[in-house]
């Protein structure tokens, strides 16, 4: 009996349904476990086991996958990983294909990181409606910071070098550590409420996600979104993100860099005042360009309002129409002059010689078309006629009797058709074609 029809597998089927079974039903799962029994592969691959005090299993990660591990793994190492979970065939064995490996500490901090960021970002608070414009002309800036860290030297070095006269006011704070977000959160709305600086900066220098964790906290990223002032986040390297910059008016790379940007170089604005003092010297140029054009324009309008000029003007209009007046007459003359021969033109074409002549040729017409029809019609009946006449003799009984036959009459000029209507003795008149016959019935 065939194993199919009694549903019996072969290991090679069942391998690849348990396969199937576990990568559609769990698909990509986070794991937390110790590494050991970890190889890397001379084909880049890397395997090794993941384990905790009661279990372990398997795992494969491909070298398109570990190229992107910021870390060195060894056996013992503590980490957090992605995987798929599957089974590799050829053994049967149960394995986790792993897509993504961190330190176990800092991938839980991402992992919560994450989950943080899409909660405030569905609530809104990195919308860009929701952002301030940084000021183009800043006058006082904050810093919220710590008084002795790098971040602020580097702060006040740019802001001394490109340009000294903006006033910087600091309100310290701790940047590290579990009290660092209410120091941060305090040193924000102490200056809201001061309302000193035109724009605040906050941040810090570079270090590990840890090391930032407290620019990722739900209060201080809360604190920079109800901040009046406009803030500029300054956390960190360039690399480095944290909530902050999402939700702050505006993000710089580092602290040196919002300095940079709340501030201008003084060539730059010696630039600036150069070229305002070129556009102040254009523009009182402009003006007395225009001055000078109305004052034309006024000598002008009263040159021509001038007694003489008037007197010019009415001059050359009487001229004008001296001259106008003449051509008037001159035209009347002519068109008088040449009325006569008009009337006479319009006589000549109303005359009634001409009508009578037209006229006659109608009635030459009209009489020819006349005869022409009374002779068609003649012609017509008379050949209407003879038809007739051909059309009478085919059917007239003096025709039939012209060929040998003859009618037959009684006294009473009944036409006889039958033996039956008469009697011996009877007087009967017998029609032939040149004449009538009587006779006697015997």
């Amino acid at each position: 009996m065939s194993t199919q029809h009694m549903g019996i597998l072969q290991v090679s089927e069942l391998t690849k349904k348990v396969r199937f079974i576990l990568e559609s039903e769990l698909n990509t799962v986070w794991l937390t476990g110790e590494i050991s029994n970890f190889i890397a592969a001379g084909s880049g691959h890397w395997y090794l086991s993941l384990k905790d005090s009661k279990s372990q299993v398997r795992c494969a990660m491909f070298k398109g996958n570990n190229r992107r591990v910021r870390l060195s793994p060894s056996n013992g190492q503590q980490v957090l990983v992605r995987a798929k979970v599957s089974l590799y065939e050829p053994r049967g064995d149960f394995q986790l294909i792993i897509e993504q490996m961190e330190d176990a500490g800092e991938g839980l901090l991402r992992q919560r990181y994450e989950q943080l960021k899409n909660s405030l970002n569905a609530q809104g608070l990195f919308s860009q409606q929701h952002k301030q414009i940084i000021p183009t002309h800043i006058n006082c800036v904050g810093i919220v910071t710590s008084p002795t860290g790098a971040a602020v030297k580097d702060i006040l070095s740019v802001l001394k070098r490109r340009n000294p006269n903006i006033k910087t006011i600091i309100y310290p704070s701790l940047v590290q550590g579990e009290h660092a977000q209410h120091d941060i959160c305090q040193a924000i709305n102490r200056a809201n409420q001061r309302n000193e600086c035109d724009v605040i900066i906050v941040g810090r220098g570079g270090g590990s996600l840890e090391d930032l964790w407290p620019f990722n906290e739900e209060s201080v990223v809360r604190a920079i979104y109800q901040s009046a002032l406009p803030i500029i986040s300054a956390v960190g390297h360039e690399v480095d993100t944290t909530l902050s910059d999402y939700v702050a008016d505006l993000r710089a790379a580092t602290p040196s860099a919002a300095a940079e940007l709340v501030s201008q170089d003084s060539e730059e604005l010696n630039n600036q005042i150069v070229n305002l003092r070129l556009r102040m010297i254009n523009a009182m140029q402009q003006k007395l360009t225009k001055i000078n054009q109305a004052n034309s324009y006024l000598k002008h309008r009263l040159e021509q309002v001038h007694p003489k000029q008037q007197l010019l003007v009415q001059q050359q209009k009487s001229d004008e129409l001296s001259l106008r007046l003449h051509q008037v007459i001159k035209r009347i003359i002519t068109d008088k002059k040449s009325s006569p021969l008009q009337l006479q033109q319009r006589l000549h074409h109303l005359s009634p010689s001409k009508n009578i002549r037209h006229y006659q040729g109608l009635v030459e017409q009209n009489q020819q078309r006349l005869i022409n029809a009374i002779k068609n019609n003649l012609q017509y009946k008379s050949h209407s006629f003879v038809n007739l006449i051909e059309q009478l003799q085919l059917v007239s009984p003096l025709a039939t009797i012209a060929r040998g036959y003859s009618v037959t009459r009684d006294e009473n000029e009944q036409v006889i058709t039958s033996t039956q209507q008469v009697t011996i003795d009877d007087q009967i008149t017998v029609q032939l074609s040149d004449g009538r016959i009587k006779a006697k019935v015997v």
